[in-house]
């Protein structure tokens, strides 16, 4: 027996026009059941129109949405069992929280009898069930984004939309509502659908991340897949750093490859991702995985650079490196500490990268 999860969201070829601009264009995705799926990416890529259109405020002008099987493209958002969680949070500050958490129940026509127990089991799971009785404006950000929550969760719909619902927080308090939120999804197993532009938030919460770009879906899968393999020059530069390559294809040998770039530097890659027929090619190197020491060390491609720049960034320093052919590489190390060689501005140092760090993203 298939133990494979059943499909909650299918998009099957969908574009959204605004004029002559396809803010979605041809986008087909599956999201499984249960699912926590991120569409990441810059201001203006098409993710919220994406969300809008799962959500039944935007209609698609070509194209099928399916929700648990059944095509809803054109039925109007009371009539889909999703609930989104917007940036504002959209809270009524004339109503209590518990007021707040219930007023989806009460439009549904819901018992008091039964509506009830339902408020206060969703104010439990967000930890709110001792701020029942109090106003918006007296919670914290961090509360509030709660109260939207509750209020999503307590209609008990399939699938929850989240548009960039921690967007408003700062910093700290961001990263506890990243972690709450993914303990939330495993309680509930509700299918999570999160908008965002921020990386860190898509790699720690995500099952999967579609990453677009101009109304399309440049990459889609694991956090580990979309950051060590991008599969496209602007994923690698849009997830994390990357130092982006151009280099020329100088020979093969069975499962390697040996490119060069335009100022002399020679590296060894892995072959998979080359075309036979490539004679040039874009590499991404992440900058943790230039390994560096003061010490020449054994590894595939190993050349000399100095230390341009140290830059102080808490627990690891940004280092820019120079090589003695010219290339210029953004690498990162941890602190310096007892077990930890010392890095500073002016070194002479020496850089080892395995073959699998050196990433093809586009050839000719």
């Amino acid at each position: 027996m298939s133990t494979t999860p059943l499909a909650m969201i299918e998009i099957r070829a969908v574009t959204k026009r605004f004029g002559r601009f396809a803010a979605v264009d041809r986008v087909s995705l599956t999201v499984r059941a249960g699912e926590f799926i991120t569409l990441l990416g810059p201001s203006g890529c098409g993710k919220t129109t994406l969300l809008r259109l799962l959500a039944g405020f935007e209609t698609p002008d070509e194209g099928q949405i399916l929700l648990d099987g059944m095509e809803v493209s054109h039925l109007p958002p009371y009539r889909r069992n999703v609930n989104q969680v917007f940036q504002s949070y959209a809270l009524f500050p004339h109503l209590t929280v518990r007021e707040n958490v219930g007023f989806g129940l009460r439009m549904k026509n819901v018992p008091a009898a039964d509506a009830g127990p339902r408020i206060r089991d969703a104010l439990a799971m967000v930890s709110l069930d001792e701020m029942a009785d109090r106003f918006p404006h007296q919670l914290s950000g961090g509360q509030r984004q709660r109260v939207a929550l509750a209020r999503a969760i307590v209609c008990r719909p399939k699938v929850l939309l989240l548009d960039e619902p921690l967007s408003a927080l700062d910093a700290k308090l961001r990263h506890t509502m990243q972690l709450e939120l993914k303990h939330l999804h495993k309680k509930l197993g509700l299918t999570f659908v999160f908008v965002t532009h921020d990386q860190e938030e898509a790699l720690t919460m995500s099952d999967r991340i579609a990453v677009i770009n101009r109304g399309q879906i440049e990459q889609l899968g694991d956090a580990s897949e979309i950051y060590h393999k991008p599969r496209t020059a602007f994923a690698a530069d849009f997830i994390g750093q990357a130092n982006l390559l151009n280099v020329t294809v100088t020979g093969r040998n069975g499962t390697t490859a040996r490119v060069r770039l335009d100022n002399g530097l020679e590296l060894t890659v892995a072959a998979a991702g080359l075309p036979a027929t490539a004679k040039s090619a874009l590499v991404s190197i992440r900058p943790e995985k230039i390994c560096i020491s003061k010490q020449r060390m054994d590894s595939e491609n190993v050349f000399a650079a100095h230390i341009e720049e140290e830059i102080f960034r808490g627990a690891t320093d940004q280092l820019r490196l120079v090589t003695e052919q010219g290339t210029k590489l953004n690498a990162l190390v941890a602190n310096e500490s007892a077990m930890q060689e010392a890095f500073h501005e002016g070194d002479r140092v020496w850089c080892g990268l395995h073959l699998d760090d050196v990433v093809i993203v586009q050839t000719d």
